[in-house]
């Protein structure tokens, strides 16, 4: 990271005074056969006065990029003559054998995406790879050039999981997608178009709501592509937490796809779409994509503006409606870090300082006192409850129990709101699977009071039958409504015995429910895989320890001090 802050500075330097590292002095050939010694010992020796800095630490750096500056006029004049582009590679850091040296791959841009990734794979050992440039997945099935790619374009090169893959996907499946997100999309997707009946305990989680905490009211296909672009998020949240940066940036590049479809004014009233950006530049971080520098700071100022549009300029819509800003100013702190690290890693040291000075002053307000916390937990709070309950209360452990409580109060009214969304559901569930239409169903209990078995009678009475004999007819069936209704068909409203025995056999095996029955099963499992992804708790994204924060807020100003209570 300070290799980069010194280039960054020094490129900066040579910029403002258009001094060209390619051309000659600086590539002529001294007395002893190395290009432009004597000039390049002048210039290490006047930028290393005016920085700060060792000569020898700042002529390497100058060569470097002098290197980096010759063999890109090479490449450019190759690119020129024969079409064949240079690509700079972003690998996995795994793969690299050396940590500081650049990898490259050559390439006509009129070529598939697949061709340059089985390239890759053979080249590096790598297998079921995904490309990314500029923050956005190339199309395997497209071309380099159709997709934005140039000739010295910076791409980063993401590993995702293949454990699934090997087992269940077919040869030419495996070449082309990604089991990990495949699953993940195919399962929100289902989910995105069911109504939230079949899923009552998480379809809460999934609802983009207000600050208030009101659902907001959106058309039903603007609906379904939130649902999938806010499970692929928290899929991906998921993947963080699992420090599976690579598989999580996969899945959060695709959820930012499908929130950039949405009208500005419904993402600027709600902070997904901020908290989103954010995750995807802390990927950058972790993986140390510093190429990726351009998309970053783009991103970080998508967040910051949507952050101030929800919040408001001095926080106060928050403050309105939830009484403190206390558990959001994480993602503040989060934004200012990273600002501070694109700022740093750019050269501007002022502006990254700038920057940590607000990171400073919120993490010694959010840091949280061990005693407090050990006093709150001793009372039965969980960690993540007193973390979230001090924050919101700055630091007051008494206003934080009665928070705490409140908190659990209201968790339990929608616990009970849920267990009766559940069990209604439920109930929908089982006289569909009878013969009625999921409306049918819906209103024969509400006629009912929620009673399933007398809803079951709603339906025979509502085709005009007695209610006597329509009870009659589902007690001598097992309460198989298609079964009954014939029954009563059949006989006229007469049941005797030999046609109660006749009527009441086994529905036919053709019927057509059951064909779909595997497919149902199938449905169920992949949107049960991705719903354990998704946390019971609405405010999970703003429970940071901010561990990760400290370690890189030291990295950029040096170990001077660190929160210690």
């Amino acid at each position: 990271m300070a290799e980069q802050n010194i280039e960054s500075k020094l490129k900066n330097l040579l910029k403002q005074e258009k001094i060209q590292l390619w051309s000659p002095p600086y590539t002529q050939l001294d007395n002893d056969n190395q290009p432009g010694t004597q000039h390049m010992q002048e210039l290490a020796e006047r930028y290393a006065l005016m920085m700060g800095l060792s000569i020898a630490e700042v002529g390497g750096a100058l060569e470097s990029i002098r290197v980096q500056a010759v063999k890109r006029g090479k490449r450019n004049q190759t690119f020129r003559e024969t079409s064949v582009a240079t690509l700079e590679l972003q690998l996995p850091k795994d793969c690299k054998k050396d940590l500081k040296a650049k990898d490259y791959l050559e390439t006509r841009l009129d070529v598939l995406v697949q061709e340059v990734v089985d390239r890759i794979g053979e080249k590096f050992g790598l297998r079921f790879i995904k490309l990314i440039l500029n923050g956005k997945t190339l199309s395997l099935d497209q071309r380099l050039d159709l997709q934005g790619v140039k000739n010295h374009s910076k791409v980063m090169v993401l590993r995702v999981s293949d454990t699934r893959m090997k087992q269940q996907l077919s040869q030419d499946e495996k070449k082309n997608h990604n089991e990990s997100l495949q699953r993940s999309q195919k399962g929100f997707q289902i989910l995105s178009e069911r109504d939230g009946s079949q899923d009552p305990d998480t379809t809460p989680f999934l609802e983009i709501a207000d600050q208030k905490g009101n659902p907001l009211k959106i058309p039903e296909r603007e609906r379904k592509a939130l649902i999938l672009a806010m499970g692929l998020h928290e899929k991906g949240r998921s993947l963080m937490k699992r420090k599976q940066y690579d598989d999580a940036l996969c899945h959060l590049l695709q959820a930012d796809q499908h929130f950039s479809g949405f009208d500005s004014a419904l993402l600027s009233s709600v902070d997904n779409y901020a908290v989103l950006q954010l995750d995807i530049v802390w990927c950058y971080r972790a993986l140390e994509a510093l190429h990726c520098l351009s998309d970053a700071g783009s991103r970080l100022q998508r967040a910051e503006r949507c952050f101030l549009q929800c919040y408001g300029e001095q926080r106060q819509r928050l403050l309105r409606i939830k009484g403190n800003s206390g558990t959001e100013e994480v993602l503040f702190l989060r934004l200012y870090l990273l600002q501070s690290l694109l700022s740093y890693l750019n050269g501007d040291d002022s502006q990254a300082r700038q920057q940590l000075s607000k990171v400073e002053l919120l993490y010694n307000r959010l840091c949280l006192d061990s005693d407090k916390v050990e006093q709150l937990m001793a009372l039965g709070f969980t960690e993540r409850e007193v973390r979230l309950g001090l924050r919101a209360c700055g630091g007051d452990p008494q206003k934080a129990a009665i928070h705490i409580s409140n908190c659990r109060q209201r968790e339990e009214l929608r616990q009970r709101e849920r267990m009766k969304r559940r069990t209604r559901m439920e109930a929908i569930a089982t006289l569909t699977e009878l013969g009625y239409s999921r409306n049918d169903a819906a209103r024969a209990l509400h006629h009912a009071d929620g009673d399933i078995n007398r809803a079951s009678e709603v339906r025979l009475v509502d085709l005009g039958f007695d209610r006597d004999l329509s009870e009659t007819a589902l007690r001598l069936t097992g309460g198989d409504i298609p079964s009954a209704t014939q029954l009563l068909l059949d006989n006229q409203g007469v049941l005797t015995p030999p046609s109660t025995s006749s009527a009441s056999s086994s529905p036919s095996s053709e019927d057509p429910a059951s064909a779909s029955t595997s497919t149902s099963a199938e449905d169920d499992e992949l949107v049960n895989e991705v719903l354990g992804d998704i946390s019971r708790h609405e405010d999970d994204y703003l429970d940071l320890t901010l561990e990760e924060e400290m370690v890189l807020q030291l990295q950029i100003k040096g170990p001077t001090s660190s929160c210690d209570k």
